[in-house]
């Protein structure tokens, strides 16, 4: 990986596919087109630093090889305001990224120094009257469930579409 790069990274948890799908599905449908040009994602980190490449890809594959798919839940529709998220939940996703937010700790963003809410964007940069509406006919259309993140995603962020690096898929045992 080359040092001298000055792209952060971003870092992503995986989605089962039938669920990256469906949420891909959603977002295509929902997101202004103008502004969507990525594809469903689980956002643990935004800017991760650009000099520690090797360094990322050494604690995510330790983690991944150790790890087991992370238990997860979708809770149901987020408001963000100028938009619409589904909700997520996963302490045990919540607590591998301490981990990598602690191994990287001084170096990390504003943003990235304090633990997400987990959520898929479905919907941004719109009124929230259209935020509303939107969330009010998939209220009752999202039902709880239960699903396991399969892995972690590593991306470059170059001011558009993101680059992808590398994925780690889970490969402990529970």
């Amino acid at each position: 990986m080359s040092e001298r790069d000055d792209a952060p990274f971003i870092l992503t948890a995986q989605l089962p596919r039938d669920m990256h799908s469906w949420a891909t599905g959603l977002r295509t449908a929902h997101f202004p087109p103008e502004r969507n040009y990525l594809q469903a994602h689980v956002t643990l980190f935004h800017a991760l630093p650009a000099q520690c490449g090797d360094e990322i890809c050494e604690v995510l594959a330790r983690l991944a090889g150790e790890v087991a798919p992370v238990p997860a839940q979708l809770l149901g529709v987020m408001s963000l305001g100028g938009g619409t998220a589904l909700k997520l939940e996963s302490p045990d996703m919540l607590a591998l990224r301490d981990e990598i937010a602690d191994r990287f700790h001084g170096m990390l963003t504003g943003q990235d120094q304090h633990r997400p809410r987990l959520h898929i964007t479905i919907q941004n940069k719109v009124t929230s009257k259209e935020a509303k509406a939107l969330q009010a006919q998939l209220e009752d259309a999202i039902a709880p469930s239960h699903f396991a993140f399969r892995g972690f995603s590593l991306f470059r962020y170059r001011g558009g579409p993101w680059e992808a690096v590398r994925d780690f898929a889970f490969r402990g045992r529970n």
